[in-house]
């Protein structure tokens, strides 16, 4: 795993996702070295960088052009840029023109999940898998309804990692990006 402070960032692209909620989703999706995997709302790169180290190829989306090049300074910084390909695109315009998926990413939809979802439902291998990160309670809700409309039996877990800090008197834990990771497997 990537450690978090080895990406580089800026403040007008979120991200990385926290590695403790990386490592979750890459044990969720199952990842092989022979999976493709599209990662829409890449920004900084944190969960393309971590795929690209274990699939075959990794396509990554953003619609923001700053975080199209910070994923690709990361990808550069960690030696990932060869299996990758970047795309600066709204996600649902540039996931129709990607085939043969294995895993879709979804951690930013542009307000667009549920068409988002209708097309990776046609561009998903059989088993596929997808995996939506969403830190609003409506994106969980619209992310559980459209895939059980799709016919995918969704899971979600609530994650909350804290990390401790040592103070003089004790610990306090200090709570780092809570999120849902809503996953669902093609029948």
């Amino acid at each position: 795993m990537i450690e978090d402070q080895d990406f580089i960032k800026t403040c007008d692209v979120p991200g990385p996702t926290k590695e403790a909620i990386r490592a979750i989703i890459l044990y969720k999706s199952d990842v092989k070295d022979t999976d493709n995997v599209v990662d829409i709302g890449c920004g900084t790169g944190g969960i393309t960088c971590e795929f690209a180290q274990r699939a075959k190829s990794v396509t990554s989306i953003d619609i923001n052009p700053q975080a199209i090049e910070i994923t690709k300074k990361n990808l550069k910084k960690f030696g990932l840029e060869n299996n990758t390909t970047l795309i600066q695109d709204d996600g649902e315009n540039a996931v129709k023109n990607i085939d043969n998926i294995d895993i879709a990413i979804i951690g930013g939809s542009g307000k667009k999940l549920e068409n988002i979802l209708e097309i990776v439902n046609t561009k998903l291998n059989p088993k596929g898998r997808i995996i939506i990160t969403a830190i609003l309670v409506d994106t969980k809700v619209e992310a559980v309804n459209k895939l059980k409309e799709l016919n995918y039996n969704p899971k979600i877990m609530e994650v909350n990692i804290s990390k401790g800090r040592v103070l003089d008197r004790g610990i306090m834990m200090m709570s780092e990006n809570p999120i849902a990771i809503i996953t669902a497997k093609k029948r």
